[in-house]
């Protein structure tokens, strides 16, 4: 399950020294993984990143010189306390990224992932800090994910995958998570239909295909996989 409770006590760093924005793409990848509560192993990232096996074992090498992460016993990618700061910096700058796009710029909900993907590799302190003071310090992003370091408190309790809720029960949409983020056509469907962070949904079927549901009205129907990459509160 996510990690939905945490709150950064100072704002993440990045190293002085600045990375290729591969290395902070793999970073922010095994962040998302974390988040999700899905171990970070090498093939996920080879899904995920959509390259190689052996070019994510060699960025993976990278990565270890370098002291940002770690493998267990297990083979599961772990951050050091430097790389744990450098991802949350990363995510951080993203997440701020996005609001601005929305909430500043007007930017269609289902297009801001991949431009601050763009953008969060050039924000320096300077502009971040200007971002959260032209926000007022926003506590998640567009679509409900936690931004590191924020100040203020984020605790919205227990979650789970709209995937699990029942037919005929209402739950509360809280997140979308990042993976679900890539697909435009499904973020689409959800604007469209009203169903953001905030709103209250019924469930109206559910089964191995995905979920039909209904929010102000308006029947939705769900892929199994887009459902279990929002996270609700019931």
């Amino acid at each position: 399950m996510p990690n939905t409770n945490a709150r950064a006590e100072q704002t993440p760093a990045a190293p002085d020294t600045q990375h290729h924005p591969a290395v902070e793409e793999y970073l922010e990848t095994i962040f998302h993984l974390e988040e999700a509560g899905v171990p970070a192993m090498r093939a996920r990232l080879v899904e995920r990143l959509k390259v190689s096996a052996p070019a994510v074992s060699e960025q993976i090498k990278r990565l270890e010189r370098e002291g940002y992460v770690r493998l267990s016993s297990s083979r599961t990618i772990g951050f050091t306390p430097q790389g744990r700061s450098y991802a949350s910096a990363i995510v951080r700058r993203h997440r701020l990224a996005e609001r601005l796009l929305v909430d500043i710029l007007g930017m269609p909900w289902h297009q801001v992932h991949e431009e601050a993907g763009r953008l969060e590799h050039a924000i320096s302190p300077v502009l971040e800090a200007r971002l959260v003071d032209v926000l007022d310090d926003p506590v998640t992003c567009p679509h409900g994910n936690p931004i590191p370091g924020s100040k203020r408190r984020y605790a919205p309790g227990p979650l789970r995958p709209l995937a699990d809720v029942g037919v005929g029960e209402h739950a509360e949409v809280v997140l979308m998570e990042e993976d679900l983020q890539s697909h435009h056509d499904t973020l689409m469907t959800l604007q469209q239909a009203g169903i953001v962070p905030g709103v209250t949904v019924t469930v109206e079927a559910n089964g191995p295909a995905g979920v039909r549901l209904t929010a102000g009205g308006m029947d939705v129907e769900l892929s199994a996989t887009a459902a279990l990459g929002i996270r609700v509160r019931a």
